[in-house]
């Protein structure tokens, strides 16, 4: 296609990648061909736009609204038929990946129809809320998503179907990231999620003192952020498909270059998960939030443990542990995210791994995600074994859970108010 006037020059070598060039869309159901239209020239435009500005562009996603708000009838049979039908139309117009959206907690018969239209399907994601339109986390969703990623586990024998699940607490609509993608609004729009690990390992590497990383950093995001916006504008502008901003989440690749645990450690920590761990993990979100840019979704840091070869080798020493990254999500991340169980855990089990991670995105007023990956067969410290060039295998990670009792095994709908600043 002939080239956009006003692109920006290539960009150097050394550069982060765009994980996903995300379209979000209201698809109806049955398929409004208009809207799939719009998607298809957007792609079109798009994908070989920001190609030629010296960016590779590893996948483009499609994001509908909530399949629980499109559905006529919560049957199994009915979500089958739509996501395999707009799996399908998305291939043919250029897209890799859809994304359905979350089950609601409004709408609790929505989340049992996920597992099975996961195993009918190859590259569709969804997802499950664990809190309400208000903030409050509802029990009975919590429990669901435990359900779900149960049986999704035993889909394969290797467990690989919960990635394409994850439980959102506090999750708002429009981050490019899956699983956590969906579509609010009857506007199709569009975001950017970056693979970016690579700039806090060059800028750390490189710098002479803490300050100047961080500056090396702020300034290689916000290099990029004015590139991308800059082609992204252009895009609207020939489209008419909203830019809505860019997730600048640092996303890793299993090498140590691509590697944010490799940062971490540049940074001055030699062993992932032993104290100051934390400190560092504070300081690369911190920095992230220095840096100018149009943010959506999480824009902070994430800990994908099989995404990132370096936090990967650490959970095989059995020195970073489920209960770590939960305490790094605290002053950063998306949650939990691609972390591998043992194939015995149980729902309740998983249950009170999700609701301590509602609790954090509840009270802290954050978008926390939990991508669990149960694999059938293996204990906690058998090796993994998966054939993915997106993976670093690990090792299977203990879970410390035991069922919940009493109130906290009821339905009820819990309020937490985010921590008010009382300094004085």
């Amino acid at each position: 296609m002939p080239s956009l006037p006003g692109i920006p020059n290539p960009v150097r070598i050394f550069i982060m990648k765009i994980r996903s060039i995300t379209c979000f869309i209201d698809p109806h159901h049955p398929l409004d061909d208009q809207q799939l239209k719009v998607a298809e020239e957007f792609i079109q435009m798009a994908r070989p736009t920001f190609i030629e500005a010296g960016y590779e562009v590893q996948s483009a996603r499609l994001a509908s609204a909530p399949f629980s708000g499109l559905l006529h009838e919560f049957t199994p049979a009915e979500l089958i038929n739509l996501a395999q039908k707009l799996e399908s139309e998305a291939a043919k117009r250029g897209y890799d990946y859809i994304s359905l959206g979350p089950a609601c907690p409004e709408q609790l018969e929505s989340y049992q129809l996920v597992p099975e239209a996961l195993s009918v399907t190859q590259s569709t994601f969804f997802s499950g809320l664990m809190t309400t339109h208000d903030g409050k986390i509802s029990l009975p969703a919590v429990r669901q998503c435990a359900e779900i990623i149960q049986r999704a586990s035993t889909i394969s024998a290797d467990g690989f179907a919960n990635l394409r699940f994850a439980a959102l607490a506090n999750v708002l609509p429009g981050s490019p990231f899956f699983p956590a993608a969906y579509h609010a609004g009857a506007e199709p729009a569009f975001a950017l999620a970056t693979e970016a690990a690579d700039l806090a390992v060059n800028a750390f590497k490189q710098a002479f003192s803490l300050d100047e990383a961080r500056r090396k950093l702020v300034d290689s995001i916000q290099e990029n952020g004015r590139k991308l916006t800059a082609i992204s504008k252009l895009i609207e502008k020939h489209t008419h498909v909203r830019f809505s901003g860019i997730d600048f989440s640092l996303a890793p690749f299993p090498s140590p270059e691509l590697s944010l645990g490799t940062a971490m450690q540049h940074l001055g920590v030699p062993v992932l998960g032993k104290h100051g761990s934390l400190a560092a993990a504070a300081i690369l979100a911190d920095t992230i939030d220095q840096a100018m840019f149009p943010r959506v979704g999480f824009s902070g840091l994430m800990f994908p443990v099989l995404e990132d070869g370096t936090l990967a080798e650490h959970v095989a020493e059995n020195t970073l542990g489920l209960s770590d990254l939960l305490l790094y999500s605290t002053v950063c991340g998306t949650g939990l995210d691609t972390i591998p169980l043992p194939g015995d855990t149980s729902p309740d089990q998983l249950t009170a791994v999700l609701l301590d991670l509602a609790a954090l995105a509840t009270r802290l007023n954050k978008p926390l995600t939990a991508r669990l990956m149960p694999i059938p067969g293996k204990k906690a410290g058998d090796p993994t074994s998966f054939d993915f060039a997106y993976f670093a295998n690990s090792r299977v990670m203990p879970l410390r859970a035991v069922p919940l009792d009493r109130f906290l095994a009821t339905d009820a709908t819990i309020s937490l108010q985010s921590r008010p600043n009382r300094q004085s």
